[in-house]
C-alpha cells in the first residue's frame, strides 16, 4: 500500500502549479493534503475519476484546512479531536482501515516571536490522547505537517534558527513526546542523512528551494506495532505545486 502525504498552501493555487499533474500521475492509494484553504465546493476534482475526497474545512474562509483522497470507496472517516478548542480551523482526520487509523494532521503554527505557542503545546497534548486512544484499538499511522524540525539535522541552518517558530526548545521536546509515547519518526528509520528537507521559505523568490535551505518539516509517525509493515519512506522533492514536498510511504499490509 503507498500514502503520501503533501502540504499544498492552498489546493486552488496549488492544481495549477504541480498538484494535478502529482495526483494524475501518482500510483499512490491515499492521498493526505494539509493547508487546503478552501471548502469541498470550492474545488473541482472532477479530473481524480475513481478517487473519494474526505474533507475537514477550517470556519475561517481560505485558512487551514486538511483532505483525505482515497482511491476506489470512501472509508470510515471522522474530523477533529471532539474538543471545541481545537476543531475550528479543520486541522484533523481520522480515517479508519482494516489494519490501522490513519490521522491526517496540520499542526498549528507557533507562529512570530511564538505568540501562539501556548495553544500549539496544548494542541500537542489532547493530539498524542487522540493518536493513543486510537492505538487502544489498532495501530496508528500519522501524516502531515507538524510544524517542528525536530532535530539539528532536520533544517539547514540550526544555530540561526533556534527558538524561531518550528524550532524552539518547547515545541521540539513536545515532538519528543510523540516518540517517547511509542511512535516512530518512519522517514528517518530509512534515511539517516542530512539535508532532506520538505519545505523552503518563498521570501527568497525560490532560492532557498533551489539551494536546499530547507526544514523537514512533514512526516510520517507510525505505532511502533507497525515497524514490520514498514517498507520505504521517500521525501519526493523533485514534486512542485506548493513550498512543500509530498512525503511517501509504502507499508506492506
Amino acid at each position: 500500500m503507498k500514502l503520501s502525504t503533501f502540504n499544498v498552501n492552498g489546493i486552488r493555487a496549488s492544481l495549477d502549479k504541480g498538484l494535478r499533474d502529482y495526483l494524475l500521475g501518482t500510483d499512490a492509494d491515499v492521498v493526505c493534503l494539509q493547508e487546503t484553504k478552501a471548502r469541498p465546493e470550492q474545488v473541482d476534482l472532477s479530473f481524480l475519476e475513481g478517487w473519494h475526497a474526505t474533507w475537514n474545512s477550517a470556519e475561517k474562509k481560505g485558512y487551514s484546512g486538511t483532505c483525505v483522497l482515497t482511491r476506489g470507496k470512501a472509508v470510515p472517516a471522522e474530523p477533529g479531536l471532539g474538543q471545541a478548542e481545537h476543531d475550528t480551523e479543520g486541522r484533523l482526520i481520522t480515517a479508519e482501515f482494516d489494519d490501522f487509523y490513519l490521522v491526517n494532521v496540520y499542526t498549528p503554527n507557533s507562529q512570530a516571536e511564538l505568540a501562539r505557542l501556548p495553544y500549539r503545546l496544548r494542541w500537542d497534548e489532547a493530539f498524542r490522547e487522540h493518536l493513543k486512544k486510537l492505538e487502544q484499538r489498532k495501530p496508528v499511522l500519522v501524516c502531515g505537517d507538524l510544524n517542528c524540525a525536530h532535530q539539528e539535522i532536520d533544517l539547514a541552518n540550526p544555530k540561526s534558527n533556534r527558538m524561531n517558530p518550528g524550532f524552539s526548545d518547547a515545541e521540539r521536546e513536545s515532538f519528543s513526546r510523540h516518540l517517547e509515547a511509542g511512535f516512530v519518526d518512519v522517514f528517518r528509520e530509512f534515511d539517516p542523512n542530512p539535508g532532506r528537507y520538505t519545505w523552503w521559505t518563498m521570501r527568497t523568490g525560490g532560492s532557498a528551494r533551489e539551494k536546499n535551505i530547507g526544514w523537514r518539516l512533514d512526516y510520517w509517525l507510525a505505532s511502533a506495532a507497525l515497524r514490520p509493515a514498514l517498507h520505504d519512506c521517500r521525501i519526493r522533492a523533485d514534486v512542485f505545486g506548493s513550498d512543500h514536498c509530498p512525503v511517501e510511504l509504502i507499508l506492506d499490509v
